[in-house]
């Protein structure tokens, strides 16, 4: 009878949320140096970074060499889960009416840093 009851217990999933986390993105400025080397040695082809530094952790997306400037990018989700965080971002293409920017055709290399508090978690990519 006992084992039956032990058997019957919910188990957690490993996928399922556990609380949406608190992010700030960075401006270019207050990128730790030692980050910034890193993200213009890979900016020319996409990329997906995480650095540790003083309790936070950075998460960097670059999506690659882009025709134009004009793009941006979007935090759709930082979250933690039983077994990791995961992130979610999207770019944003240029305003095509912003014939100014579009028309240049000057190379651009759109990325993305995140900081958050440092969670001992593999970083999962969406």
């Amino acid at each position: 009878m006992l084992c039956f009851l032990a058997g019957c217990a919910k188990e957690k999933d490993p996928l399922e949320k556990i609380k949406d986390l608190e992010f700030t993105v960075l401006a270019e400025e207050n990128i730790p140096e030692e980050l910034k080397t890193v993200i213009e040695e890979k900016k020319g082809n996409a990329f997906k970074v995480t650095y540790q530094d003083n309790g936070f952790l950075y998460i960097c997306i670059g999506y690659g060499e882009q025709v134009s400037g004009g793009y941006s990018i979007t935090v759709n989700d930082l979250y933690l889960t039983e077994n990791a965080m995961y992130v979610d971002t999207t770019l944003l293409g240029p305003d095509p009416s912003d014939t100014a920017v579009t028309k240049q055709n000057i190379p651009s290399y759109p990325y993305i840093v995140i900081k958050t508090e440092f969670i001992d978690k593999p970083v999962v990519f969406d």
